[in-house]
């Protein structure tokens, strides 16, 4: 359990470490309910969707990264941030409400900025 991936036709595949010493059940959860379907809407500059999974909060934060990929507890939510968002004071993403960050994009996250939605599948890293 150290990477998912995220893919779709366009853009291939991207990896995303989880960060199992920071929200280790998060991990978990996510992990155990791959590989599932994405639709993400766009929330500036934010990818954001239902998935089937069912969390409280763990370690959960508004104040995010750029690349940091995180599961809204309020929503079932799954969140790609790769700049800010409507909530942000400046160019750091911040989460509309508290998010669990479990995993970090590898390589460059604003690949996802050509999307103003984004379908695909998360799966496991074999």
């Amino acid at each position: 359990m150290d990477y998912i991936i995220i893919e779709n036709e366009k853009i291939g595949q991207i990896k995303a470490k989880l960060l199992t010493d920071k929200n280790p059940e998060t991990c978990e959860a996510i992990w155990d309910k791959l590989p599932f379907d994405l639709n993400l809407a766009r929330w500036g500059e934010e990818l954001y969707g239902e998935i089937p999974v069912a969390i409280g909060k763990e370690n959960a934060q508004v104040d995010c990264e750029v690349g940091d990929v995180g599961y809204w507890p309020d929503g079932n939510g799954f969140c790609i941030f790769f700049g800010p968002t409507p909530a942000s004071k400046d160019e750091k993403p911040k989460a509309a409400s508290p998010v669990n960050i479990f995993a970090k994009i590898e390589g460059d996250s604003k690949i996802f900025n050509q999307f103003s939605s984004f379908k695909g599948i998360a799966r496991k890293s074999i």
